[in-house]
């Protein structure tokens, strides 16, 4: 089955621009619709999987900005494009500073319009694939949309509250899938800034050779094709703040340039001779080591310094596996409601298959494997039929700590009565999943012969890690024997 084409909606009242853009995005490979207004915009962004949406400013009805907002409200990670006509070009910067991605001038360039499209692309990719439970405001107990009660959210409520309102550069860190951006999101929205801009920048996903207009801007005539002068991303953020997402991707030559700018608050554009003087909260995020990068020489120290005045790590999933009920219970809520499903949740057997899971993926992977498992389920429940191969914990494992039908606390035999009533529900998956994981390690260490390493191996982790986990679950080498 040959993959599914990237869908981009073209929104604008001229029908002769919709055809010609439509074309060229047609023979560039894409599937195009198109719509004469922003309320059949709207339409159809809810009647298909739109990966990105480029519309005009002006328009009967209803226009681009309340488009973009409108569109940013259902899906942040939507990128949108404004068509922008020479005389709507202060326009069209507002429109940057309030989340659109881009802005191409009328008449356009094929290669300018071609080139912003991959990088918008690119960037939503990005933006998805590291994306966590966003939106979530109404979910009970949840703050800055994060959903978890355990103490490593509590703990990251905390250091929100307490550096949100300050000037201080904050440097977040986790793997991919933990929720930085979201986190990001949280430091703008509690501090003084909340209502001047955010704007985020993945520099993963520009390409070298742009990235210094990217984010310093550009002077007419500075390059082949700069028609116009074109404000960075530092410029559209002056004010509020300036979201620098995998911030270890930013080449060397620009290092130097991004020191200069945190230290003096001031840059030039390219071609440009004026010093340009901003305001600007910087929050960078990375799931790389920017230690281990600056020993090995492929990050400025000074810069690493720079950015690193405060740090928030975020913890992976398998490292908070008490929020996994609470976050599959909203997952399959907005996979029922996208899906016209009624699954009324997961059975205990499905619930303890994702407690033992070691998560790579964080949360992103669990909501894909919510929303596979809600797509796939004809029954009121979901079964641990409905999970992925890999996270279908083997029969004997289950049964050593009750199986679907008993959920007994850690360290109890095969028999013991299950957790007492009083126990609320995160208790309970705690002394579950404790279980669970001594059996599963248990298991892996029979498995090897008693060989940590080798056990680590099979179990996905490092020896380090493995030997952490059996000293917090009071195991020793022996135990697998």
């Amino acid at each position: 089955m040959l993959p599914a084409k990237e869908q981009i909606l073209v929104v604008d009242d001229e029908a002769n621009l919709r055809r010609v853009l439509s074309a060229q995005l047609a023979r560039d490979g894409y599937e195009v619709h198109t719509a004469e207004d922003g309320e059949a915009a709207l339409a159809l962004l809810a009647e298909h999987h739109i990966d990105l949406v480029i519309t005009d400013l002006r328009m009967p009805r209803l226009g681009g900005l309340e488009l973009l907002r409108t569109a940013m409200r259902e899906d942040p990670t939507l990128p949108v494009v404004i068509l922008t006509a020479h005389a709507t070009v202060d326009t069209a910067v507002e429109a940057l500073k309030s989340g659109a991605f881009d802005y191409i001038r009328k008449p356009f360039d094929q290669e300018d319009v071609r080139q912003i499209v991959r990088k918008a692309l690119r960037t939503r990719d990005l933006s998805r694939r590291d994306a966590s439970h966003q939106g979530l405001a109404g979910q009970e107990g949840a703050r800055f949309g994060i959903i978890g009660g355990g103490q490593a959210i509590r703990d990251l409520y905390a250091l929100i509250d307490r550096v949100a309102d300050t000037p201080t550069t904050v440097l977040i860190t986790g793997e991919s899938g933990t929720g930085k951006e979201l986190v990001a999101r949280a430091l703008h929205q509690s501090s003084s800034r909340h209502a001047r801009p955010f704007i985020k920048v993945n520099c993963a996903a520009i390409p070298k050779d742009l990235m210094e207009s990217e984010l310093f801007g550009y002077e007419r005539g500075a390059f082949t094709g700069a028609v116009g002068s074109k404000p960075g991303r530092f410029e559209l953020a002056s004010g509020g703040t300036l979201f620098l997402d995998e911030v270890g991707e930013i080449p060397a030559e620009m290092q130097v340039k991004l020191l200069r700018v945190l230290q003096e608050s001031e840059f030039e554009r390219v071609g440009g001779i004026k010093t340009i003087a901003v305001d600007v909260r910087l929050v960078a995020a990375t799931n790389l080591d920017l230690r281990k990068e600056t020993a090995a020489g492929a990050f400025r120290e000074d810069l690493y310094y720079r950015l690193n005045v405060v740090s928030i790590a975020l913890p992976p999933l398998r490292d908070r596996r008490g929020d996994i009920p609470e976050l599959v219970s909203f997952f399959v809520v907005k996979f029922n409601r996208r899906l016209k499903k009624q699954v009324r949740g997961l059975d205990e057997a499905a619930m303890a298959s994702l407690m033992a899971y070691h998560w790579p993926g964080n949360i992103r992977e669990l909501e894909n494997v919510v929303e596979r498992a809600v797509l796939f389920t004809d029954a009121p429940q979901i079964g641990v039929a409905e999970l992925p191969p890999e996270l279908q914990v083997p029969a004997e494992v289950l049964a050593a700590v009750g199986g679907a039908g008993e959920l007994r606390a850690p360290g109890a035999a095969p028999g013991a009565a299950a957790p007492a009533p009083g126990d609320g529900l995160k208790e309970q998956v705690r002394a579950v999943a404790s279980r669970l994981e001594r059996e599963l390690i248990v298991r892996a260490l029979r498995q090897s012969g008693g060989n940590v390493t080798h056990a680590a191996r099979l179990l996905k982790l490092s020896r380090k890690g493995l030997q952490l986990k059996m000293k917090e679950l009071d195991l020793r080498e022996r135990e697998g024997e």
